[in-house]
C-alpha cells in the first residue's frame, strides 16, 4: 500500500462515514439483544431461586428435595451441552478466544445459528447456577450480530472485520453497562493494536448499544459505592503486596481452568452432554446446600464489597469464616464450571473471586497493623471495600493480562474513580508474577488450545 492508498484508507472517506452509521445501529441490536439476555438471566436466576426454596421447603435435609435440585441442574447443563455439541460447537465456553481467533484469522467465522445457541445454551448453564458469566455470550452475540449484518448488506470483508470487533466490544459494554470499557477491551484484548478505523467503529457500536441497553435495563452502575475516598499514600505498600497476591492467584486460576478442561477432555468416550450433566450434578447439590455459591457472582461481588453487613453469618468472626469459605468454593467452582464447556463467560466469576480475596487481604493487612507494631503501621489501615475494588482489578490484570481494560471496567462498574493510583500499583505486580513464571494469558491459552484441538481433529478426518 503506497502512502496516498495508506492516508485514503485511514481518513475513510464516504465508506467510512457509511460503516460509523451503521456501527451505531448494529450497536443498537446488539444492546437490544445482550440486554434481553441479561433480562432472561435475571428471570433464570429467580426461578432458581424459587426452586431451591422450594427443595429446601421445611426442617431437616429433604431426599426429594436434593433430587430436584441435583436433577434440574444436571439436565439444563445436559441440554446446554447437547445444544452446542449438535448445532454449534463454536459456542461453547467465554467465545471471547473464538472471536480472537477469528480477528487473526486463526478460523472461520461461526455461522449465525451460533447466536440462538449461544442465549439459549446461556441461559441454561448460567440460570442453573453455573459460575459462569454473561460476558463471553454478550461478546461472541454481538460480534456474530454485527458481522453477519454487514455480510447481508455486501460490505466489505475487513470492513465486516470492524464490526465484528465493535459489535464485540458492544456485547462487553451491555453486559457490564461499561461503554467505555467495552471499547478498550476491543483495542487492548482483541485486536492489540490502536487501529483507528476500528476505534471509531466500536465507539459508535459501544455508544448505540448502551443507549438501548439503557432504555431497557436502567443506568445505574453495577457495583456503586457510596463514601469511596482516595486512599492515603501509606497505603500504597499493601496494594502492592496485594498485586504479588493477585498475581500468585492469577497462575493458579488459569492453571485450573486448563488442568479441568483437559481433564474432562480426557475422558473422551464419554459424551459432551453427559460430562455437562455429572457437573450440574455437582453445582446442584451445592446449590441446594449454600444457595449463595453458585451463580454467576454478581451477588457474591456485591455482597463482599459491602462486608461484613451483607456477608451471610453477620459480623465479626463467623462472617469472616464464611466469606473466606465461599472464596475457596468459588476458586475451584469457576474452573469446574468452566470444564463443562456450555455457554458462559469468565469476568463474572473472576470478578467475584477478586472481590472477596481483597477483603480477605485488607482484614489480614488491617490485623497487622493493629496488631504487629502499631506504631510503625499507624494510619496504614486500609478500608476492605477499596481493597476489594483494586483486587478485582488486580486478579483481571493477572488473569487476562489487559490491564487498561480491568481498570476502566472496575471504574465504570464501581464508580471507584478515586482508586486510580492503587489499581495501577495493584497491577505490577499482577502482571509481574504470572510473567515471571511464563503463565500465559487465559484468553491466549484458550485460543491456542482450541487451535490445537481443530487441528488434531482434521488430521483424524484426513487419516480415516
Amino acid at each position: 500500500m503506497d502512502a496516498v492508498t495508506a492516508k485514503k484508507e485511514w481518513r475513510g472517506g464516504a465508506d467510512l462515514m457509511g460503516l460509523v452509521a451503521l456501527s451505531l445501529v448494529v450497536g443498537g441490536v446488539v444492546g437490544f439483544v445482550a440486554a434481553a439476555f441479561r433480562l432472561t438471566l435475571d428471570w433464570a436466576d429467580a426461578r432458581r431461586v424459587l426452586m431451591l426454596e422450594w427443595a429446601r421447603g421445611g426442617e431437616g435435609l429433604s431426599i426429594w428435595g436434593v433430587v430436584a435440585a441435583i436433577g434440574a441442574c444436571a439436565l439444563a447443563a445436559a441440554l446446554a451441552a447437547w445444544l452446542v455439541e449438535r448445532f454449534s460447537p463454536d459456542s461453547a465456553g467465554s467465545g471471547i478466544p473464538h472471536v480472537e481467533s477469528v480477528l487473526q484469522h486463526d478460523v472461520p467465522i461461526a455461522p449465525g445459528r451460533l447466536i440462538p445457541v449461544k442465549f439459549i445454551g446461556g441461559v441454561l448453564a448460567i440460570g442453573s447456577g453455573f459460575a459462569l458469566g454473561r460476558e463471553g455470550p454478550s461478546v461472541q452475540i454481538g460480534a456474530t450480530i454485527a458481522h453477519e449484518i454487514g455480510r447481508w448488506l455486501g460490505w466489505r470483508k475487513v470492513d465486516c472485520r470492524s464490526l465484528l470487533a465493535a459489535g464485540a466490544g458492544a456485547g462487553l459494554a451491555t453486559a457490564f453497562n461499561a461503554p467505555i470499557g467495552g471499547s478498550v477491551f476491543v483495542l487492548e484484548e482483541l485486536v492489540r493494536r490502536f487501529d483507528t478505523r476500528i476505534a471509531i467503529v466500536t465507539f459508535g457500536a459501544s455508544t448505540g448499544a448502551i443507549v438501548v441497553a439503557r432504555l431497557m435495563l436502567g443506568a445505574a452502575p453495577e457495583f456503586a459505592i457510596a463514601g469511596m475516598v482516595e486512599p492515603s499514600l501509606r497505603v500504597m505498600p499493601a496494594f502492592l503486596l496485594l498485586g504479588l497476591v493477585m498475581g500468585g492467584l492469577g497462575v493458579l486460576y488459569n492453571k485450573l481452568i486448563l488442568w479441568m478442561l483437559n481433564a474432562t477432555d480426557g475422558l473422551s468416550r464419554v459424551p459432551r452432554w453427559t460430562k455437562a450433566a455429572a457437573i450440574g450434578a455437582v453445582i446442584g447439590l451445592i446449590g441446594f446446600l449454600w444457595p449463595v455459591a453458585v451463580g454467576g457472582g454478581d451477588v457474591l461481588t456485591r455482597d463482599a464489597l459491602h462486608w461484613p453487613n451483607a456477608v451471610p453469618g453477620g459480623v465479626g468472626g463467623t462472617a469472616i469464616w464464611t466469606l473466606a469459605a465461599l472464596f475457596a468454593l468459588r476458586v475451584v467452582l469457576g474452573p469446574l464450571s468452566y470444564a463443562a464447556q456450555t455457554p458462559g463467560g469468565l469476568f463474572a466469576p473472576l470478578l467475584a473471586v477478586g472481590a472477596q480475596a481483597g477483603v480477605l487481604c485488607a482484614i489480614g493487612w488491617n490485623a497487622i497493623c493493629h496488631n504487629a507494631i502499631p506504631s510503625v503501621f499507624s494510619g496504614a489501615a486500609v478500608d476492605p471495600a477499596a481493597m476489594g475494588v483494586v483486587a478485582m482489578v488486580g486478579l483481571f490484570a493477572a488473569v487476562v493480562r489487559a490491564p487498561l481494560t480491568g481498570i476502566v471496567l472496575v471504574s465504570e462498574m464501581t464508580v471507584g474513580m478515586t482508586l486510580l493510583l492503587p489499581m495501577i500499583g495493584v497491577c505490577v505486580g499482577a502482571m509481574l508474577v504470572p510473567t515471571l513464571v511464563g503463565n500465559e494469558p487465559i484468553y491466549e491459552s484458550l485460543r491456542m488450545r482450541a487451535v490445537r484441538l481443530v487441528g488434531l481433529q482434521e488430521r483424524e478426518g484426513q487419516r480415516l
